[in-house]
């Protein structure tokens, strides 16, 4: 019989009944075995890999990764961690394998075509938009975004933060009042209700082009108060003079804030011959004359191109003042007025305004309580104007006579490709008649886009 030995390897040993007749030595020896469980087959690794995988359990000590083969590399950078610190990670990582890791692990929804098709810019914009969103005036410590900056400054170029909160502690004659909603329309109690200012942050980020903010607070459930959704005079002054230094922004918006006429002027006052600003969108606040009156004059001194001034509370004279900068302006291509009150008056002047001006491309005048008047004098701008491709006016009374002076006005327009005339009662057989004209034009500049493509970039 054989002895087992190490590595499982075994030894003859004397059979256990030597009396049996000896016929054959195979007959008569057996053989047991005795495996050893720490016994495998498996090679030693390579010493390449047992530094590697050094490598990785000690990366956040002694971060090497520039110092290796690129092969090497890609294999310590498919077993790093997406938990390292980003003092270890941010400037020294740059392969986008990782930085999609690191966004897939956190977020389940990632579409990088809003981040320039990059994992990376879209952690650090997202990383930063969530700090932000949760940051509590008083009670958060500040070096969470000032130690972050360094870190995400050559990274972000969009920010959209759609929640600001108020400091935890408030007033406490607020508190027992209760303040009612004509109470904080008047802005009552605004000192203990001030946000995190972003003028530090604004303006150390270099490549920073789109600030999309709205001052209020998502999901407050049974804890609403009208306090939490208060854009004070010092919100509004710390975030005109950040926006003034970002040198860079190419798109503001300031949507759901309650901005009025006083900040509205605040704000075009700081952004007055703006170097770079393309976009304005104020939508959705309480803007009035006044207010569009300094927007007007920031039309005029400015480079903008886009403005959005949907659902406020802007009147004729108002829209006069955006009439005026419109007929002068070179470089505005898109106006949205929708829901607003410019009525008759309003869109009147707009019209005349439309008469001169050569670049707008695209206009919204929905539901102003417009009516025959304005449609008659739109049409001369439909039979004039060369430029406007869009135009809608849905939800307007402009009546049977005004849709017939609007068919009238497009017999021999050729550039407009949109014209939304929904609920304006106009009868469907002219609208029926405008969307065939409208149809035809589309049609004429699809072909020609084919057959003359836009240059490719360089």
């Amino acid at each position: 019989m054989q002895q087992p030995t190490a590595g499982g390897r075994s030894t003859a040993v004397p059979s256990l009944f030597p009396s049996q007749p000896s016929l054959s030595a195979d007959f008569y020896y057996t053989h047991r075995i005795i495996e050893d469980p720490e016994w495998s087959l498996i090679t030693v690794p390579h010493l390449t890999e047992l530094c590697l995988q050094h490598i990785v359990h000690n990366f956040e000590k002694n971060p090497i990764l520039d110092r290796l083969l690129p092969k090497h590399q890609r294999k310590v950078l498919d077993r790093l961690s997406t938990s390292l610190p980003l003092t270890v990670t941010a400037n020294l990582i740059s392969d986008e394998d990782y930085w999609k890791r690191c966004c897939t692990e956190r977020w389940q929804v990632c579409d990088i075509s809003n981040y320039g098709h990059s994992w990376k810019r879209m952690f650090f914009e997202r990383h930063l938009e969530n700090i932000l969103k949760c940051f509590i005036p008083d009670t958060t410590d500040p070096n969470q975004v000032l130690e972050l900056i360094p870190l995400c400054k050559d990274y972000v170029r969009k920010l959209e933060v759609d929640q600001f909160l108020p400091p935890l502690k408030v007033d406490e004659e607020e508190v027992r009042d209760d303040l009612s909603d004509t109470e904080s329309d008047f802005g009552l109690g605004e000192d203990s209700v001030h946000h995190y200012d972003l003028g530090v942050l604004i303006t150390a980020l270099p490549h920073l082009e789109e600030l999309h903010l709205t001052y209020g607070v998502k999901d407050c459930g049974m804890n609403f108060e009208w306090n939490l959704f208060n854009f004070t005079y010092q919100d509004c002054c710390n975030l005109a003079a950040a926006v003034k230094m970002c040198h860079n922004l190419k798109v503001f918006k300031l949507t759901h804030s309650k901005v009025d006429d006083d900040k509205t002027r605040l704000l075009v006052h700081n952004l007055l011959d703006h170097p770079c600003l393309v976009e304005l969108n104020l939508s959705h606040n309480l803007i009035k004359d006044k207010g569009a009156q300094a927007v007007g004059k920031l039309i005029s001194h400015s480079r903008l191109e886009i403005l959005d001034l949907y659902n406020n509370q802007i009147h004729h004279l108002g829209a006069q003042a955006l009439a005026q900068a419109l007929a002068e302006n070179s470089t505005l291509k898109s106006l949205n007025l929708r829901l607003n009150c410019v009525e008759d008056k309003g869109g009147e002047a707009i019209s005349r305004a439309l008469l001169t001006n050569t670049t707008l491309q695209s206009i919204h005048l929905g539901s102003n309580n417009l009516s025959e008047p304005t449609a008659t004098l739109f049409s001369q701008v439909l039979a004039q104007n060369t430029t406007l491709m869009s135009v809608n006016f849905s939800c307007n009374h402009l009546g049977l006579d005004g849709g017939k002076q609007l068919l009238d006005g497009l017999a021999a327009n050729k550039t407009l490709t949109e014209f939304d005339l929904r609920l304006t009662e106009v009868g469907q057989e002219t609208e029926y008649l405008i969307h065939q004209i409208v149809w035809a034009n589309w049609e004429a500049a699809r072909l020609a886009s084919l057959q003359h493509p836009p240059a490719k970039p360089l």
